[in-house]
């Protein structure tokens, strides 16, 4: 079994050998799913160790047959583009069980077994490379899911978890029957059905049926992203999710949807995508604006982060669709920087509310005072949130910006108000919960544990590893975008010859100048 095999198979294992232990035995349930979680996160480090920088193609490839009948198989890679989000969801989830699963008081095995096959599904997602088996996982993401929130989740845990059900199945059933029309005409030109990327992506298509089918992938992408205004999912589900469901919901699952748009959306359909470009860089400049604007109306703390997540997740969208080695290069920068700080903000959020029982706003002040350890490891997330130079935020939004504005100056200068507007909704909240006299729930609280602390400290560590040194985590990125913007330039011209066209449209490669590194080397 390959190293990607051994990272999907570790937390399913693990789940179903903690269904059989005794009902009572909560210590060795936790166990088991903590060494399962860093097992898989020890496989997925020897990934990136020796993953090779200077190549662009996938690594680490593991096929084997599957429905052959069909033409799919089980085919996993793992490239630039798939190799930072891979790491991401195997970091983030034991950190999540440590620092909140000690709150689940019932039904703790399949608490811990739904948690740990929800992380093997999304690390499929990430490393398919036959369109089937992506679907697959993508659909599977959604049971473990749509449990974790509609058995431990909060009042109106069912309400929400059936309104993220249906959302994402309505994007998916699109993207479905995308995918089938696809595989059909790649049948109908070669003779024999495919779902393997590669096929799929040499299928030539028409310049009316492109557009149609990057729609239809393009709105299952957005929904799981979410993109304004596919986003009325998002508050719903946070809110009433648990604590860890919060965490892997902001810190990995939103990640698919801009994934989707790298992988499929812009190699597949280059035509459609330059064309439908600006509409979806103005969807994401809304987002960041509208995001930003509803964080700071909230009253409740997670409300006021999901709603974040809104504004934050705008950002890679517009870097995405800036489709320069910057943006595209800041935007999965972003992704993991938003995993950490989003999904450490969740922890916190938990945190207090397991001891005041409340997350209004209003409910608290002076928390510096009563947990100053507490507020200074916020403080951190905070900063690095609203992007504050030398923290990872800052790294990820700088290119962003910069591939935006090289794109259109004013995408670049609208999304840049984002920035100032997270400033703000980010100290007010500050403001009123941390600082001036005890008041409220505040009082009697009793500050983070070592449990807690030891989650938190990991990504506090990321915060200004990041930030410091962005080129480090960006490198394994930068061939396999460069090779992604080639691609795009090479079948536009390729389907515009197969419709008789002259290829008229701009030219995605960069000039040599700036085909350096795009994260401006060490900082």
């Amino acid at each position: 079994m390959g190293l990607l095999s051994l990272t999907i198979a570790i937390p399913v294992l693990t789940g179903l050998v903690i269904l059989f232990t005794p009902a009572g035995a909560a210590g060795l349930q936790r166990a088991l799913a903590l060494l399962g979680a860093l097992a898989a996160l020890g496989v997925s480090l020897a990934l990136w160790t020796g993953f090779d920088v200077a190549s662009a193609g996938m690594q680490f490839d593991e096929q084997v047959p599957w429905i052959a009948s069909v033409g799919a198989s089980y085919h996993v890679g793992v490239d630039g583009l798939s190799l930072l989000l891979v790491l991401l969801t195997t970091f983030l989830t034991p950190l999540a069980l440590l620092g909140s699963s000690w709150s689940i008081k019932t039904r703790l095995r399949s608490f811990l077994a739904f948690f740990l096959l929800l992380e093997a599904a999304m690390i499929g997602v990430f490393v398919a490379q036959d369109l089937l088996l992506f679907y697959v996982f993508w659909e599977a993401m959604l049971i473990p899911m749509y449990f974790l929130i509609g058995i431990w989740g909060g009042g109106r845990r069912v309400y929400a978890a059936l309104k993220f059900f249906l959302y994402t199945m309505a994007g998916s059933v699109l993207m479905l029957a995308a995918i089938l029309v696809l595989v059909f005409l790649g049948a109908r030109e070669t003779g024999q059905m495919s779902f393997e990327y590669a096929a799929v992506r040499a299928v030539l298509v028409g310049a009316g049926l492109e557009r149609w089918l990057f729609l239809a992938f393009a709105v299952a992408f957005a929904i799981k992203v979410p993109l304004l205004p596919f986003h009325t999912w998002l508050p719903d589900a946070h809110v009433e999710a648990p604590t860890g469901g919060s965490v892997i919901l902001a810190g990995v699952l939103l990640k698919m949807g801009t994934y989707g748009f790298l992988r499929f959306c812009l190699p597949l359909f280059p035509r459609a995508s330059v064309e439908f470009a600006p509409l979806f860089a103005g969807l994401a400049i809304a987002g960041i604006i509208y995001g930003a604007f509803m964080a700071l109306a909230q009253t409740d703390l997670k409300k006021l982060v999901a709603y974040s997540s809104v504004s934050h997740l705008g950002f890679v969208v517009l870097g995405v669709f800036a489709m320069n080695p910057e943006g595209i290069v800041g935007g999965l920068l972003q992704m993991v920087n938003h995993g950490i700080n989003t999904g450490a903000l969740f922890l916190l959020v938990g945190m207090i509310y397991d001891r005041a029982h409340t997350r209004m706003i209003a409910d608290f002040g002076g928390v510096g005072r009563a947990m100053p350890v507490f507020s200074a490891i916020a403080m951190v997330f905070v900063l690095a949130s609203i992007g504050l130079p030398s923290t990872n935020g800052f790294a990820g939004e700088f290119l962003i910006l910069l591939g935006a504005f090289r794109d259109r100056p004013l995408y670049g200068i609208l999304g840049a108000t984002g920035v100032v507007l997270g400033a703000v909704y980010m100290l007010v909240m500050v403001r009123k919960v941390i600082w001036g006299e005890v008041v409220g729930a505040a009082r009697g609280l009793v500050d983070l544990n070592r449990r807690e602390v030891a989650s938190l400290v990991p990504l506090l560590l990321l915060v200004f590893a990041i930030g410091f040194k962005p080129h480090f985590f960006t490198r394994p990125a930068e061939a396999a975008v460069e090779r992604l913007l080639l691609e795009m330039s090479a079948r536009r011209v390729e389907l515009d010859a197969h419709d008789g066209t002259a290829a008229t449209s701009l030219v995605l490669v960069p000039p040599p100048e700036l085909r350096s590194t795009p994260s401006g080397g060490d900082r």
